[in-house]
């Protein structure tokens, strides 16, 4: 019986292939993140947290709805700061979330006294970067 050598400088390059493959699929894993999509603003909710009217024009007795969309997946967190006029704070919120595809977060501000006329401004961050702004008016 004739038994076959394999030259050492095979065997160690087949080693070193199967160890950087692993055996296993080397593709990339798909690049996890958020991302805001866009942002909406209005005087209701549908049941998906979508405006169900949206509007840039309020009345001072509403409540007012902004429906944050994003796209992608992991944790991460939204930031709402709502100003009037030139810089007045009206409200400064924020949710984490961890969506795992395209999915909607509702941020919304009230004043039982009535809103003052003017321009007001929603400015969303998302990871303390800013991911859009809306301008609105109160008539």
């Amino acid at each position: 019986m004739r038994v076959s050598s394999i030259p050492p400088v095979a065997v160690f390059l087949a080693a070193i292939l199967v160890a950087a493959c692993g055996g296993k699929d080397t593709a990339a894993p798909p690049a996890a993140g958020v991302s805001v999509s866009s942002i909406d603003v209005g005087r209701s909710l549908t049941a998906d947290k979508a405006i169900g009217d949206v509007t840039d024009s309020f009345r001072p007795s509403d409540t007012i709805y902004a429906s944050i969309k994003t796209e992608g997946a992991g944790p991460a967190t939204l930031r709402a700061n709502w100003t009037y006029g030139e810089g007045k704070k009206v409200d400064d919120s924020s949710q984490t979330i961890s969506p795992t595809g395209p999915a909607r977060t509702e941020f919304h501000v009230s004043k039982p006294d009535g809103w003052p006329a003017g321009r007001y401004h929603l400015d969303v961050t998302l990871n303390g970067n800013s991911a859009g702004t809306k301008q609105f008016d109160v008539k």
